[in-house]
């Protein structure tokens, strides 16, 4: 028999803005329900070092995430190491099947799925991913001071990070397949114009190579497109600038998304086109991407549901008395 439980909020996701969203919305009193999904604690579990959590000085991604999750149980958010595997947003209330067999229904629904960057689908890359291999050139740029580095990729965010790194780089090479970019040509203009930055054109990386003991890079194997020949570029990072793509799959034919499928919310809030169902961290953001704003968006996602259920309830009331 399948287990059916009705709550007021249901919290599907469990980064910053997860974990956030179950702080404010326990201490708002509204006994709220987590589901952690595939990867509790998103993708900070997968980095070292976090050097711009206010307040820590340094402190380990998985350690942050292993906080905050206590915090929000502290604060009375009951949080349930499952995977929400269909989502029904066209009914109330809304319903959320998980992997386990489980049910919810419920008033509102937080989404703080959260997105995941692209890769590059190199063994090699995986090896070292978090050992010199990055997707976030603001979040781990900071340890590359005075190094050599490389950059993957043509587009807005590639260039992006790249014109970032020469604050700390010696060197940053852009290594892209074609010989043309995507990003905007302002953008260009001061890629090549800047002296630390070097292009590298109808090139892709073939492997990721450095040292095991302790594990770190030392640099690409890059090919050409069209000749086919090798080249090695010694690197003691690599940032992997592909693009992201937001965890939309419960969501992606209920609600509205733009700017490559994150969930559009009304501006200056979290609320999506759906009333009841708000829209916090990654999932939404594709502009910062960072866990401190990612966390504050979780606060206002709760700050947002409470509102919601109050005036749902005193509709209710007068529905009552009437």
């Amino acid at each position: 028999m399948t287990d059916t439980r009705h709550i007021k909020v249901l919290i599907i996701g469990s980064g910053p803005a997860g974990y956030t969203a179950g702080v404010y919305a326990a201490r708002a009193m509204l006994e709220p329900v987590l589901i952690q999904g595939i990867e509790p604690g998103g993708q900070l579990t997968t980095t070292t070092e976090v050097e711009n959590w206010p307040g820590d000085t340094e402190v380990q991604g998985p350690d942050l995430m292993i906080r905050m999750e206590a915090h929000a149980r502290a604060m009375g958010c009951e949080i349930v190491g499952d995977i929400v595997t269909t989502l029904d947003l066209q009914n109330r209330p809304f319903t959320a099947t998980c992997d386990s067999g489980a049910v919810y229904t419920a008033d509102a629904i937080i989404l703080c799925t959260g997105a995941r960057a692209k890769w590059l689908g190199l063994p090699s890359e995986e090896k070292f991913k978090g050992f010199g291999v990055s997707a976030c050139a603001t979040c781990d740029g900071f340890f590359y001071r005075g190094q050599e580095i490389v950059v993957v990729g043509g587009g807005n965010t590639a260039v992006e990070e790249a014109l970032f790194l020469t604050n700390f780089a010696a060197k940053v090479t852009l290594v892209h397949r074609r010989d043309e970019l995507r990003a905007e040509k302002i953008l260009q203009n001061r890629l090549f114009n800047h002296p630390k930055i070097e292009t590298l054109w109808f090139h892709e990386v073939e492997e990721v190579y450095g040292a095991d003991n302790p594990l770190g890079v030392e640099g690409v194997r890059v090919k050409h497109t069209q000749t086919g020949a090798l080249t090695e570029i010694a690197a003691k990072g690599v940032f992997v600038a592909i693009g992201h793509a937001p965890a939309t799959e419960l969501v992606k034919d209920q609600l509205e998304t733009h700017n490559g499928g994150y969930v559009k919310v009304t501006a200056g809030t979290t609320k999506t086109e759906i009333p009841g169902v708000f829209a916090a961290g990654d999932l939404t953001d594709h502009v910062y991407r960072q866990a401190v704003t990612s966390a504050g968006m979780g606060c206002m996602a709760a700050l947002d549901a409470e509102k919601y259920i109050a005036e749902m309830e005193d509709a209710g009331a007068v529905a009552a008395a009437e």
